[in-house]
């Protein structure tokens, strides 16, 4: 398969919108945003773009991953794979678990009232693995938590039933309906991959909390295998992705004129209505996939080119994403108790985590040991021979 520039700068960029999404996490008012911790500034009006945001950022990584799931297993074997991903998604979550996550867990806790200040006694209780009062923080009943490293414990999941259903997606009806998905044109790219998101809405969503603890999440786990399975196909489609390019401004518009429907039927239309629930979810749905197709086609047409920042930006994104929620949060627990105006205060936060994730990334890059607890390859030895270049320059994005 030919590299797909575009994929590995939406990638990129897909990751950056989670960091400035949880930065806006600090801010965003209303009961239903509650946070590990939040600034003294919150303003109800950021739910808008936040929910706009929210509706699809997770199946958009979701999607990336299986589209660079499909580049690796189509050059290993299954169990090579499965191998290879256990490694580089495993072992950076128990890591981040142990001496990432902690300061997370930390902060929440003395915002719940239920933790003293003091973070090594805090770390010898949490090293305990028992559970917590209930309401302590976030996993409580676990003992500890993976927080925002959630992802690679589901992206793990997503791995192994992609190897155990390799055979029935490599059978005949199996190509068939892959090849029935990416060859969609025209306003059926739009609406039918949306159908099976709704279906899933409308019957799991109901039964299932949001739990993010993988094996009590059932509607996610579906949502999120689904649009893992949809990259997986798309990855070797390339009539889809010239499709999605061509109805990048329809699909663009659309979503931006559902969205308010959306949004006005889910705070109007009174919740003992029959059909009412199905009617928004269905709707949600169709939202979700319409904003999915127009940054796959936007970024088909903008960003499938070699830019210079890739290679480095595909190297950087697993630490950075192992690293920013926690600086988010260490940096607002200094932050917030001093009051200061807003307009120092956020900047502040985002410029102290993004500082913090370029200094850890320069560190983490350089030490062969930290490489692999933060997903990246080992550094191959490059080997230069006459007229060559160096060979051993990792290609592949650290992060699927």
């Amino acid at each position: 398969m030919n590299r797909r520039h575009h994929i590995d700068a939406l990638r990129a960029l897909a990751f950056a919108l989670l960091i400035l999404y949880h930065w806006g996490m600090l801010y965003v008012g209303g009961d239903d945003w509650r946070w590990h911790i939040k600034s003294s500034h919150t303003y109800e009006w950021l739910q808008l773009p936040m929910l706009f945001v929210n509706r699809w950022r997770m199946s958009l990584i979701f999607l990336v991953s299986g589209i660079s799931s499909a580049y690796l297993f189509a050059r290993c074997s299954p169990l090579s794979f499965l191998g290879q991903r256990t490694w580089r998604l495993l072992l950076p979550l128990v890591f981040g678990m142990l001496v990432i996550v902690p300061v997370q867990p930390y902060v929440q806790g003395i915002q719940t009232g239920f933790v003293k200040p003091g973070f090594v006694d805090f770390l010898l209780r949490y090293y305990e693995f028992r559970p917590w009062p209930k309401g302590a923080f976030d996993g409580d009943a676990s003992g500890v938590t993976w927080n925002h490293l959630w992802y690679l414990a589901y992206l793990w999941a997503f791995t192994v039933a992609l190897v155990l259903l390799r055979p029935l997606l490599d059978s005949r009806a199996g190509l068939r309906l892959r090849d029935a998905v990416t060859g969609l044109r025209g306003g059926w790219l739009l609406l039918l991959p949306a159908l099976p998101i709704a279906i899933e809405t409308v019957l799991l969503q109901g039964r299932f909390k949001d739990t993010g603890d993988l094996v009590h999440d059932g509607y996610r786990d579906v949502l999120y295998f689904t649009a893992f399975l949809y990259g997986y196909w798309l990855a070797r489609a390339d009539g889809a992705w010239a499709e999605f390019a061509r109805l990048r401004r329809r699909s663009l518009g659309c979503a931006l004129a559902l969205f308010p429907v959306y949004y006005w039927l889910g705070h109007t239309l009174p919740d003992d209505l029959p059909g009412a629930q199905a009617l928004i979810w269905t709707l949600r749905s169709l939202y979700i996939w319409l904003a999915i197709s127009a940054v796959l086609g936007w970024s088909k047409a903008c960003l499938d080119r070699p830019f210079a920042w890739l290679g480095w930006a595909n190297e950087a994104v697993f630490p950075w994403y192992v690293l920013h929620q926690s600086l988010i949060i260490a940096i607002a627990y200094v932050l917030v108790p001093l009051r200061l105006p807003v307009q120092i205060e956020a900047p502040a936060v985002l410029a102290g985590t993004v500082a913090g994730c370029w200094l850890g990334f320069a560190v983490i890059r350089r030490v062969p040991m930290l490489r692999p607890l933060f997903g990246m390859k080992l550094r191959e030895r490059r080997v230069s021979l006459p007229g060559t270049a160096s060979l051993g320059r990792a290609r592949d994005a650290d992060l699927a």
